[in-house]
């Protein structure tokens, strides 16, 4: 029988074959042993069970086909907490973490005298933005929206899970909060913003959801729909706080201004040093 070094080998080389990262290889072999109670490292010489080697190599299979590693282990790690994720919801990325911990810190630094700032997470998919803030922040009341009823499914249950105290709400973007008069001090927002066009790498675009990953013709379709109707939801002296494509911070900065003339409007980059999050200070 294969051992488990050997099965790991193995996992390793077809994941490079395949052009795929060979480090998943092992966080797919550490997932199912910590299902197994099984500690890899003490067992790595001995015979694998029959049943573990299947289930092994399908989901190297499913990543030699190009699947996200988020999908085929069932969640993505997230400013330290295991998000669900499956096809119904875009994997959080890295840049969506530092769009979050901006919202802290602009909560920290310009809310403080506010005992419960209210926080719209618009768009929020898998609620990885929203959730995080209402557990890294208990004095933050955060409501969700998202037009994807699947997507709300999947942020619900990492509510329940994680143990968030997120409201969510279906419909488009802004609409709902508009529809229910409801107002905040605080509207996060990650929108698809990837122009219709441009080009993707399959294992994105032939597994996530499209509705979350493009933004009309130029990318700031639904930039357009939140300022549109920002007025009609934000309190005096709120904020608005976006995460953006890398190339996206000049005219976004522009139309900002043109339904925030008086607002202070600043790009941040990300740990990469590439524009990233547009700030929004009315």
């Amino acid at each position: 029988m294969i051992t488990w070094h050997q099965l790991l080998q193995e996992g390793k080389e077809r994941l490079y074959q395949a052009n795929q990262s060979d480090q998943a290889a092992l966080l797919l072999l550490n997932e199912l042993c910590s299902h197994r109670n099984i500690n890899l490292y003490m067992v790595m010489d001995e015979p694998v069970n029959e049943q573990v080697q299947t289930d092994y190599l399908e989901a190297i299979h499913r990543m030699e086909k190009g699947e996200p590693l988020g999908y085929v282990l069932g969640y993505e790690n997230f400013y330290g907490y295991d998000f669900i994720v499956n096809e119904d919801v875009l994997i959080p990325r890295p840049e969506t973490e530092e769009l979050t911990g901006q919202v802290l810190m602009l909560c920290d630094d310009v809310l403080e005298k506010i005992e419960h700032p209210v926080v719209f997470d618009v768009a929020t998919g898998s609620g990885a933005i929203g959730i995080t803030l209402s557990l890294e922040e208990p004095r933050l009341d955060v409501y969700a929206s998202d037009i994807s009823q699947k997507a709300l499914e999947v942020a619900y249950m990492n509510n329940e899970k994680l143990g968030g105290r997120v409201v969510f709400v279906q419909g488009d973007m802004l609409q709902p909060f508009v529809d229910r008069n409801m107002h905040c001090d605080v509207l996060v927002c990650n929108p698809p913003y990837i122009p219709q066009e441009e080009k993707l790498d399959h294992g994105v675009v032939d597994y996530e959801p499209n509705v979350a990953l493009f933004g009309g013709e130029d990318g700031l379709y639904f930039y357009r729909s939140v300022f549109k109707n920002a007025h009609k939801v934000l309190n005096e002296n709120g904020i608005m706080a976006f995460e953006m494509g890398y190339d996206q911070g000049e005219r976004l900065s522009a139309l900002a201004k043109q339904y925030f003339p008086e607002a202070d409007v600043q790009v941040l980059q990300d740990i990469s040093q590439k524009d990233r999050i547009l700030v929004v200070r009315t």
